[in-house]
């Protein structure tokens, strides 16, 4: 069967082969299947289901129907749409509690790596507006799980948020099509109503900035290891961006 090279990929890609993606497997690879089958023995249908290895040694996953942004500028109209935060903020919710009583398999090795101890959840770490999958008005699920690793919920809902309300810089945001400024503040409350979250704007806000500092920290620490992908997101300026989002965030409502 032949097999279609799907957008997107800044770390990594994948190929879809009929109903199947195809993605080259790491050493995390076998503990994010364990949470994959997790999920589906919950029910919960927003994610991918593991279906093994093909004969390349390439995880095959179930493909997730829908409209990807990829590398688009700007993005699409449903992903600025609210009816759109709402369903982010709802599938953030529902994974939390399905992903609630996971227990990693011993010795599990996550790719950004950390240890699980109880009080942390398996957090996705990366649903973030090009790992959606969108189709007829609604939000099938996110893809991309490599980045799954131990987390608290707060720390996992911070960058669904900076991508989604979107409280990345106002450059970055702006040539992506949002550019109603003034109505963050507003869809944050939304967002986070809508998601359940039990305190203030403000103590989330401080979580954001902690979250956007870590990952721009994270980037340059693998990409001085020699990673290629993230050398590749070095040069791009990717760091650089979200130290300039934490001091725009520095004037954000609270």
């Amino acid at each position: 069967m032949a097999e279609q090279r799907l957008e997107g990929g800044n770390v990594g890609g994948a190929v879809r082969s009929g109903d199947t993606v195809r993605r080259a497997a790491g050493p995390w690879t076998p503990a994010v299947h364990a949470l994959l089958v997790h999920l589906a023995d919950k029910g919960f249908t927003g994610a991918p289901r593991p279906l093994g290895f093909d004969v390349q040694g390439r995880e095959v996953l179930t493909f997730l129907e829908g409209e990807t942004v990829g590398t688009r500028r700007p993005r699409p109209a449903w992903v600025h749409a609210e009816d759109t935060l709402d369903q982010v903020a709802r599938w953030m919710r529902a994974y939390h509690q399905a992903v609630a009583d996971f227990v990693p398999p011993a010795g599990a090795v996550w790719r950004g790596g950390g240890t699980w101890s109880p009080g942390l959840i398996i957090a996705h770490n990366d649903a973030a507006t090009y790992n959606a999958a969108w189709h007829q008005g609604r939000l099938t699920g996110f893809f991309d799980w490599d980045f799954a690793g131990p987390a608290t919920p707060a720390w996992d809902l911070a960058l669904t948020a900076f991508s989604w309300v979107p409280l990345h810089t106002r450059d970055v945001v702006a040539a992506e099509g949002f550019t109603d400024f003034a109505a963050r503040p507003r869809r944050l409350a939304r967002f986070l109503r809508t998601y359940g979250w039990p305190s203030t704007t403000g103590e989330f806000l401080d979580v954001v900035e902690a979250r956007a500092r870590s990952q721009a920290d994270s980037i340059r620490d693998l990409a001085a290891s020699g990673d290629e992908a993230f050398v590749r997101l070095l040069g791009q300026g990717i760091p650089d961006a979200l130290d300039q989002a934490v001091a725009e965030l520095a004037t954000f409502p609270r």
